[in-house]
């Protein structure tokens, strides 16, 4: 499904801006009529599988406390019992560093876009550019699970993490430099490309955590509080840019987005070491011989499913 997302990521910024240099109106309606025609679509889709699903068909239960208000208010526990449950949840910090990633404008999106046509660039360079953006995101859908397959979603989620704080500091690096605009603008599209590939393979293997975690029972609540904080972050780094509304003062909201990041990394690294007990595991149980006679599949594996047994195993046999 994320593939499918970002194949039509890669394709529609192409479509358009040739359309575009065609005529305007042209990619107005072209742009309108694609609009209908999804809605349509998704519609269908919606109804589809709520008809699939018989438990969706079930009304809802109200709880004894909100029938017994009676002037229809919410005492203040039932308000707050979905932001705690989220918050105490196992799976709280991946999620919430998920959601602090939104917190950015080093994305070849919204404002980023504006600040690029603000130094002179046109809308076909824009729209190649983010087809190649697209291209580096869509390569994570076929990275990501190799990867995890290899070490599992949560050893995976941390390098992919780590790999995006790089890129974006490069990025905002670059932005602070005393050079020529072209320059600049260079060296931090190259850089926000390349950090696509960190985001997106750290979603999905935050998102299989979460998947994994959450109960059945909980997974309404959890995925509504998630989305609310995906959208909070989103609106401030639009106010970010509110307060920075000039060319020259990007660098200020990029290196908000590159904090944001960071501090993603801080929390996922905590999740990582209460999960695992560590984060970078130096035994010899990563030693060669080991990889071939156990595989790095089945060492994950265990770590995933069976508490980390075979990994906890290894590292007390071989590393006394």
């Amino acid at each position: 499904m994320r593939r499918i997302d970002l194949f039509c990521k890669l394709v529609a910024p192409l479509v358009i801006s040739l359309l575009d240099a065609v005529s305007s109106e042209l990619a107005i309606l072209a742009t309108g009529s694609v609009t209908i025609v999804s809605i349509t679509i998704e519609y269908f889709a919606i109804a589809r599988v709520y008809h699939s699903v018989p438990a969706l068909t079930v009304p809802k239960t109200r709880r004894q406390g909100l029938r017994s208000g009676s002037n229809g208010s919410m005492p203040c526990h039932n308000i707050c019992t979905g932001p705690l449950a989220y918050v105490r949840h196992r799976a709280f910090l991946p999620s919430f560093a998920l959601s602090l990633l939104y917190l950015t404008v080093l994305s070849l999106n919204g404002q980023m876009i504006t600040w690029l046509i603000a130094i002179g660039l046109g809308s076909r360079t824009i729209g190649a550019l983010r087809g190649v953006a697209a291209l580096s995101e869509l390569s994570a859908t076929w990275l990501a699970p190799k990867i995890m397959e290899h070490i599992g979603p949560v050893r995976a989620g941390i390098w992919f993490l780590n790999w995006q704080i790089i890129c974006v500091t490069v990025a905002c690096v670059f932005l602070w430099l005393d050079t020529t605009i072209t320059v600049v603008a260079i060296g931090t599209v190259a850089a926000v490309i390349a950090s696509r590939v960190g985001l997106w393979g750290f979603d999905l293997s935050a998102q299989i955590i979460v998947q994994e975690d959450v109960e059945a029972e909980l997974r309404g609540t959890f995925s509504s509080q998630e989305s609310a904080f995906q959208n909070a972050f989103e609106m401030l780094s639009f106010a970010g840019t509110i307060g920075f509304a000039k060319p020259e003062q990007f660098r200020y909201p990029a290196t908000i987005s590159a904090g944001a990041v960071a501090l993603a990394g801080v929390l996922y690294a905590a999740f990582v070491r209460m999960r695992r007990g560590h984060l970078v595991h130096l035994s010899k149980c990563m030693g060669r011989d080991h990889r071939k006679k156990y595989g790095w599949g089945r060492i994950a594996q265990n770590e995933e499913d069976g508490g980390h047994a075979l990994a906890d195993w290894l590292s007390t046999t071989h590393n006394p």
